[in-house]
């Protein structure tokens, strides 16, 4: 055999040789990435639970998830907060969020007039407190500024608090009642009710669960928006039913004589 062809079958089998070596190096490297791969899917996966679990155990863990009513709650699963006198001849229903600019807008007109025509027993108010822009825009603010609500409504004071918040009602895209801080420090504009027992009652959340729950029933009661007004179970308030002071008082009066 020439030298020519032994060089030939030398190389070939020299080629033959490394593609052997490159074929296993590269089943090695694929089995390599194989099993990176699987610890990264276990890995998000197992991140994935975690935080699922973590949300869960902050979800179970909120506090006043027992649904706790304040003191002088009525209604139906003592949703409702009241204000006036019972066996008043008149009815105003009011689903408001301390967040919501509408609901800013009707007690900046209609707050005085609501509370003259309680005062003088001829109107009982029905609360209902819900939490639509935490829902819509993010934040907690709907729910702790209800629950303080509710604290003020276990210490006799609901209805002056109830107008402080509206009154220093933040921008709505800033969910500046989530603090409790502010809460605590507009319940000063209240003679009385910033307490121990108050400021007690709103860090620990103890009405939050109640707030949640009344929440809840706006959603299943069919109606999309606050504020929400009726008058004897009447929608009086909205785009479509102007309202001003003097006409919610004839209104109610209409409501006496009949």
């Amino acid at each position: 055999m020439s030298q020519k062809n032994r060089q030939g079958k030398r190389s070939a089998r020299e080629r033959l040789q490394e593609q052997r070596e490159k074929d296993k190096a590269r089943g090695k490297r694929k089995r390599t990435l194989g099993m990176v791969g699987a610890v990264i899917a276990v890995l998000a996966v197992a991140g994935g639970v975690g935080v699922f679990a973590t949300k869960a155990n902050q979800d179970s863990g909120k506090s006043g998830s027992s649904a706790e009513p304040p003191r002088g709650a009525v209604g139906k699963g003592d949703l409702v907060v009241p204000a006036g006198k019972r066996g008043a001849p008149a009815t105003l229903t009011v689903y408001e969020d301390f967040r919501c600019p509408g609901c800013k807008q009707f007690e900046d007109v209609f707050h005085k007039t609501v509370n003259e025509l309680a005062d003088r027993g001829r109107m009982r108010v029905e609360y209902h407190l819900v939490a639509i822009i935490d829902g819509n825009l993010g934040g907690t603010g709907s729910v702790r500024a209800a629950n303080a609500a509710a604290c003020a409504q276990d210490a006799g004071k609901f209805r002056a608090y109830h107008d402080v918040l509206y009154r220093h009602q933040p921008e709505e895209t800033r969910d500046t009642y989530a603090r409790n801080a502010k809460l605590i420090r507009l319940a000063d504009k209240v003679p009385g009710l910033n307490t121990a027992a108050f400021r007690t009652c709103v860090e620990d959340g103890r009405h939050d669960g109640w707030v949640r729950k009344a929440h809840t029933d706006f959603n299943r009661s069919g109606f999309a928006s606050t504020p929400t007004v009726l008058l004897d179970g009447k929608s009086i308030y909205g785009p479509d039913t102007p309202l001003s002071p003097n006409k919610l008082k004839r209104m109610v009066a209409a409501a006496a004589r009949g």
